[in-house]
Order: C-alpha cells, then sequence, then structure tokens
C-alpha cells in the first residue's frame, strides 16, 4: 500500500498514542459499543490489562499520518486466564503456558476504508516477525466466520471455543504453530 507506514510500540510508547488506539477501536466497533462489553471503557482496560504482562507488543498501520489499523497481543505467563473460558476438551499441556510458548494475539483491527487491501496481514506479520514463542494463539467471535476463514487462510487452526467473561461472545480459539527458525 503506497504511503503505509508500520510502527512497532513496545509499552514504553504506548500512552501517546493511546486515544488513537481507542478512536480506531470506537470507528469500527460504533455499532456495538453500546454492549457493556464493547464499550470503549472496556476495550481501554482489556488493553491496560495487556500492557501489564512482559513481551507486550504493538503495530500500528498508518497512512498518511492517520492510524489505519493495529495488532497488539502478550506473552501468555504460568498465571495466565487466557484458559479459563475454555469449553472444548483439550490435553492437558495444551493449555499449559511458560512465559515463553505462547504469544496471544488480543487484537488486529483495520478500519474500513483500509479493508480488502492487505492491510491486517501487513500489520500480522510485522507484529509476529522476530518472536521467539512456538505458537500464536488468537480468538475470533464464533458470529464471524469470514475473519475465521481469514485467520484459516494465514495457516491458523481450530483449538477449541472459549467464553474469556461472563458477559463476552462466544470465540473461536485458532492457533499458529511458528516456523522452525532457519539455521
Amino acid at each position: 500500500m503506497e504511503g503505509l507506514r508500520l510502527e512497532r510500540r513496545a509499552v514504553e510508547g504506548l500512552d501517546d498514542i493511546r486515544q488513537q488506539l481507542l478512536d480506531v477501536y470506537a470507528e469500527i466497533y460504533a455499532d456495538r459499543l453500546s454492549e457493556e462489553f464493547h464499550s470503549v471503557e472496556r476495550f481501554d482496560e482489556r488493553l491496560g490489562w495487556n500492557t501489564e504482562i512482559p513481551g507486550f507488543a504493538a503495530v500500528v498501520g498508518y497512512l498518511d499520518d492517520t492510524p489505519v489499523g493495529y495488532a497488539y497481543g502478550c506473552v501468555l505467563q504460568e498465571t495466565t486466564r487466557w484458559w479459563n473460558g475454555l469449553r472444548t476438551p483439550v490435553p492437558a499441556d495444551a493449555t499449559t503456558e511458560t512465559g515463553t510458548r505462547t504469544f496471544a494475539l488480543s487484537e488486529l483491527m483495520v478500519v474500513e476504508k483500509a479493508r480488502g487491501t492487505g492491510l491486517a496481514r501487513h500489520i500480522h506479520d510485522a507484529l509476529l516477525r522476530d518472536r521467539i514463542e512456538e505458537r500464536v494463539t488468537l480468538l475470533v467471535e464464533r458470529d464471524h466466520p469470514k475473519v475465521r476463514a481469514l485467520y484459516e487462510s494465514w495457516g491458523y487452526e481450530w483449538f477449541g471455543e472459549v467464553m474469556p467473561f461472563e458477559d463476552a461472545p462466544l470465540y473461536d480459539a485458532l492457533m499458529l504453530q511458528a516456523e522452525p527458525a532457519q539455521s
């Protein structure tokens, strides 16, 4: 995309763009902001939780200095609650976290005018570039099969059904195995 600039951010560089992230979220979820779970305040709270976890990383996509999409996530720690709402039986060790095993892609969003341009994939790949974890997980609302199909076309596989919070929608957890390091 001509004029696209991707910018990596760690926790230390997030405060100066936090409002921009909230504004993009509000634009994308405009029709659902009245739902408590999808309110800007609850999203900001979830963003805050992510920044408190080691391994937080974000990538923001800009066109003409305007943010048009971003992704962020963190490394699941031994004490993570990420799998607490898992409703699907999986082998016991499948949800064992070590603080280096799994990167959780918490959000990936692109504004309407930039959809269908490949921007989501560029942001996704930039966020995951040089990650050392052996796998990546993310949650996709069950009511969004097209989004799930997109992730599956990128190599993600269904892992299970998750209800992360009592007032959250039902999600499909997807998993992507990391590429083996080239020697």
